[in-house]
């Protein structure tokens, strides 16, 4: 269920009529700006992620380390 060429030609001369012909390169810009801000928040989101679970798994490596030593001990 793809659009045809004449579909897409009536909604892209809806748009027209509605925003005007200088108003669709700001509201493309504006468009990429926020795809762009999106992909950005998403990389910082797993960096961060992934950061987290290095300090996770930092910790249970030391409580591991800990917990070995204490059995030598006893």
């Amino acid at each position: 269920m793809g659009f045809g060429t004449q579909e897409l030609l009536i909604i892209l001369a809806i748009v027209i009529i509605l925003f005007g012909s200088k108003k669709i390169p700001d509201l493309a810009k504006g468009l990429g700006k926020g795809i762009k801000d999106f992909k950005k928040a998403v990389k910082e989101d797993d960096e961060e992620v992934s950061a987290s679970s290095e300090k996770i798994e930092e910790k249970e490596k030391d409580t591991h380390t800990e917990s070995i030593k204490e059995t030598d001990k006893a």
